[in-house]
């Protein structure tokens, strides 16, 4: 189980797009594992799953199983966070896995929604979120870190390799993800606010003398195949709503810090001026009922829905702005055909539109 599977992910492929699915823990486990065997039969790169040990079971032990039954794949959680979480023992989680499997794990952080305001909690402050994306990263590296006044170090670690990808919004966000992030998530995929979000990651590194170029991009947003009807268009849209008030939880902490002040883009502002209660134990189902105030023109901007063709066009955008990975939430009715579309279609045809471009 250990060396056998060390060093298995994908060479890195020049202007390629990784993809991803995303996934709650909802049990049975082995429909989970089940659906992260098939994406990694069908192409797909990363398996993400969220990380709310109250609402969903608990991922990490998930993984292990994944990484046991798989080649490949990549797992990691969207995302995990400083507060619900020892810094010390996610790091130690990593490099364990790292260990048995290979290096075929990622960890995405942020400041905490779900996993916090369950238990009545406020959000980490950036600052802590630096701090555990330095002391994660350095002790799955298996490299020593100073924490709480020692010196510390994983004796038994010697082959773990750990990326840290920082999940943000707001301008301090995207500003920690540029300097201390080996990657940002995006959690939408709107052209235009990816953009100007990426923009200001890159510039953020740069600016702190890293190498821009050297981040992982993720955008990460419900993806739905489905035919060109305005019935079915009509169905994907309601199927995908409960992500605009997922989004919108994130939105409203930024509004209520900086206000309409032009300093996030205005479609961000603009749409959640309708949100009201939201229910934590709906979160990221579909048919939410707490997501009424999302109109239907956000739902298509936010997220991939209609032909396999719309999907590819829409994903030769996002690459052509900086993208190097789309992760797709499978919340809603038909999961194992969009994968599928996915597998058969969607990936071979990004793939060989880089390959027939170089």
């Amino acid at each position: 189980m250990g060396l056998d599977r060390l060093d298995q992910r994908l060479p890195e492929k020049e202007d390629d797009m990784d993809f991803g699915v995303v996934m709650q823990t909802n049990p049975p486990a082995a429909r989970t594992v089940a659906m992260a065997k098939k994406a990694e039969e069908l192409g797909f790169d990363y398996f993400w799953t969220f990380d709310s040990h109250l609402l969903w079971q608990e991922p990490y032990v998930i993984y292990s199983q994944i990484l046991a039954e798989t080649h490949r794949i990549v797992v990691g959680p969207m995302v995990t966070n400083p507060a619900t979480r020892d810094w010390t023992v996610t790091a130690s989680v990593y490099a364990t896995l790292n260990e048995m499997y290979g290096n075929r794990t990622v960890c995405g952080i942020g400041r905490g929604d779900s996993a916090v305001r369950t238990l009545n909690g406020k959000p980490c402050t950036l600052k802590e979120v630096r701090e555990a994306t330095h002391v994660i990263r350095e002790l799955a590296n298996c490299r020593p870190v100073e924490l709480n006044g020692s010196t510390i170090q994983f004796p038994w670690a010697r082959h773990s390799s750990l990326e840290v990808w920082i999940a943000a919004y707001g301008p301090m966000a995207l500003k920690a993800a540029g300097e201390a992030g080996d990657g940002f998530i995006l959690q939408l995929a709107d052209l235009e606010v990816a953009e100007w979000m990426i923009g200001q990651v890159k510039d953020a590194a740069t600016k702190a003398g890293r190498d821009a170029d050297a981040l992982q991009f993720c955008v990460a947003a419900p993806f739905y195949i489905g035919d060109d009807t305005p019935e079915s268009r009509a169905h994907q849209i309601d199927q995908c709503r409960w992500f605009g008030g997922m989004v919108g939880n994130h939105i409203a902490d930024i509004v209520d810090k900086y206000g309409d002040t032009g300093v996030i883009p205005q479609v961000l502002v603009d749409y959640i001026r309708g949100r009201k209660d939201y229910d934590y134990n709906e979160h990221g189902r579909a048919e939410n009922t707490h997501t009424d105030f999302v109109p239907d023109e956000i739902v298509e901007r936010f997220c991939l829905l209609g032909t396999a063709e719309d999907h590819i066009a829409k994903l030769e955008k996002l690459k052509a702005i900086g993208v190097t990975q789309f992760a797709g939430y499978l919340q809603h009715d038909n999961k194992d055909e969009t994968m599928r579309v996915y597998g058969e279609q969607v990936i071979p045809a990004v793939r060989e539109h880089v390959v027939a471009k170089a």
